[in-house]
Parts: C-alpha cells; structure tokens; sequence
C-alpha cells in the first residue's frame, strides 16, 4: 500500500467515512471552521453532502489495495481502520490526526504503530465513549477534585436512536474479555458482568460492564485506581434480555463470523433518533462529584461533538497550543474549558454537588 498524504495547513480536513451516520455529523460541524474532504467506499452517497457543505467527495476504500493520495490540513478517521492505513498515512505525512473508532485492543495496537513512526504532529486517540467526551467529562471532574481515584461511567443507549455499522462493531465484542483495573489491581473482566442500578438523568438504568478504551487510558493518564464503564439500554426489557442470554454463555460460543449478523442484529436496530444520556462519577480522597451529559440529537451527534473538539485540540484552536506525539482526550491542559464547549453544540452537561457540598458542611 502507498498511500500518501501531504501536510498542507490551509487545504481541507479529511473525514473518512465522512457521510456515514457519525462521519456526515462530523463534516457539518467541521465544516465550520475549514473545507472537508469526505471519503469512503461509495462516493456516490456523499456527493449530496458535499455540495451542500461545499466541499470534495473521493474513494478511500481500506479493504482496496488502490494507493490514496491529498494534501490535508487534518484527519479525522470515523471508520474502522484494521490495517492502520489512515493512522500510517497521516503519521508518516506529518498531518494532526484525531481516530474515534477504536475499540481498546485496537487502541492500544494503534500506540504502539504511532509511537514507532515517531509521531511529529499530534495524534489524538479519541476513541473513549462517544469520540472522548466520557474521558473528557471526567478529567474536568478530576481537576475540581484535585484527583479520579474512581471513575465510573454508565451509559443509556437509546434504542430509537440512529447508529451506524461501525458502532455497532465497537460493541460487538460482547463475548471476548477485556482487562480493568480495579482497586489499583489489573484483573480480566467479563462482559455484561458486575450488572447494577444506576440513576441516569433522574431515571434508574440497569448498566453492566462493557469494553471501552477509557478504562485503559485513565489509569495510565489520571492515575485512577478503579475506572468502569457500564451500558444499559432504554429497554429494560433489552437490558434484561442481554443479561440473560450472556448468562447462557450465547456469546461465548456464538463467537465467530458465522454468527456476526445474528449477534449485531441484537445491538444494531436504529431508529430515526433518540437522546444520549450517560453519567460520569469521580471520587477522590473521599469526595465525590457526578456529571449527566444529556444530548437530545443523540449519540451519533454526540461524539461528532467529541470529534470536534478533538480536531480542535489537535489544531491547537481550541485557545491552547497543539499537543506534542500521541495523546488520550483527557489530557487537555484545560480539560473544564473543553466541557464549557459542549453547551455551544446543544449538549448539556449537569454536575451534581451534593456530595461535595454535603462533606464541606459536615
């Protein structure tokens, strides 16, 4: 493969899979600030979107050996990328590069990839929950504290929301054990394990756990002893029927390729939209603040707003300087700035203080 980018600070950003269900998101907002360059396998579907923004269509398609070439400001990359491709391409060229769809054996592979290319413009592995603004959220939270001994997270996905292909790949990993840290101690966990009842939005949501890469980044970025994402459904109904059929061992031994449709069509039946709703606690030396994000245009929207900031951050004008070599969303210098930003794209981000106020009284 000789695919080839070249750094040009004043041509368009490049949104692969930019007219999918989360690229077209992510093309509007960054249209903004900058020309796009969408690509994917069928360009046909996005030549609609890119007249409207005003902006260029091509193929990228990264099962196709076919080399690529442009000259780009930045790269966002909103699709699966097994080979690396986009992640090479954009390393090698010195472009910003900002990735959101990773789960954390991927993450973790794309790492080591970036850090043996020697890096020489930012490259920002965005891929915790919905394009890093779980991680985002918690590393505000850590800094009013002082410290994120403990975070947890727990995510209502709402079943009449839109979700793309991609998303449903990210959790279609419900049968492969991931590893956590809890309590300062690296264990395996089980999918869909450790279940409990969590008050999301002034609701009660039955969450398990789920792999995703914050779990991996914040003990190495926040120093967290205990990091846990939990999901539950809109559903309860769902929720229970997943729990249930994780208690048959049906993903363990429904594993393989042969039973890939069977196992995405439980996860993937989008809608024409829902709200996302997910909450984030942090604990430190005793204290404790929580955070509900609530966005109404649902999850989709909501880590195309994650995206954003990432491409932001990675440009260095989000009102800080560019970062140097490979780095996690939660280590923006100023990490309660970035949060303020989530209300100017229609996210609302709710901090309780209760626990904290009731400490200081007491």
């Amino acid at each position: 493969m000789t695919d080839s980018l070249r750094h040009d600070p004043a041509g368009p950003v490049l949104i692969t899979g930019g007219y999918g269900t989360v690229g077209a998101e992510i093309a509007r907002m960054a249209a903004v600030d900058a020309p796009v360059l969408l690509t994917g396998r069928s360009p046909e579907r996005g030549r609609a979107l890119a007249a409207e923004l005003g902006g260029e269509v091509r193929a990228w398609n990264l099962g196709d050996p076919a080399p690529f070439s442009a000259g780009v400001r930045a790269v966002i990359n909103s699709v699966n990328d097994p080979d690396d491709r986009v992640l090479r391409a954009a390393v090698t060229a010195g472009v910003p590069y900002v990735d959101i769809t990773r789960w954390t054996a991927r993450l973790q592979r794309a790492v080591t990839v970036a850090a043996l290319l020697r890096p020489t413009a930012p490259v920002l592995l965005s891929s915790a929950w919905m394009g890093g603004v779980v991680s985002l959220v918690a590393a505000s939270l850590a800094a009013e504290l002082g410290g994120a001994e403990r975070v947890e997270t727990a995510v209502r996905w709402d079943m009449a929301d839109r979700a793309g292909a991609d998303s449903v790949e990210f959790m279609d990993r419900l049968g492969v054990g991931f590893e956590v840290v809890d309590g300062g101690r690296r264990r395996l966990a089980a999918p869909l394990t450790d279940s409990r009842s969590v008050l999301i939005g002034g609701t009660p949501v039955r969450v398990a756990r789920i792999d995703t890469p914050e779990q991996f980044t914040l003990p190495l970025t926040l120093g967290t002893t205990t990091a846990a994402t939990r999901i539950g459904f809109s559903s309860p109904a769902a929720t229970r029927a997943l729990l249930a059929l994780r208690g048959t061992g049906f993903f363990r031994w429904a594993g393989g390729e042969r039973w890939a449709p069977a196992r995405r069509a439980l996860l993937h039946s989008p809608g024409e939209g829902g709200t996302a709703l997910l909450r984030v606690d942090v604990s430190h030396q005793g204290r404790e603040l929580g955070a509900t994000v609530t966005d109404p245009r649902g999850q989709s929207h909501l880590t195309a707003v994650g995206a954003l900031l990432g491409l932001r951050r990675v440009l260095g004008t989000d009102g800080y300087p560019a970062p140097a070599g490979v780095v996690f969303p939660e280590q923006h210098p100023a990490p309660a700035h970035a949060t303020d930003l989530l209300a100017a794209q229609g996210v609302a981000l709710a901090v309780d203080r209760s626990a904290c106020e009731g400490e200081a009284a007491a």
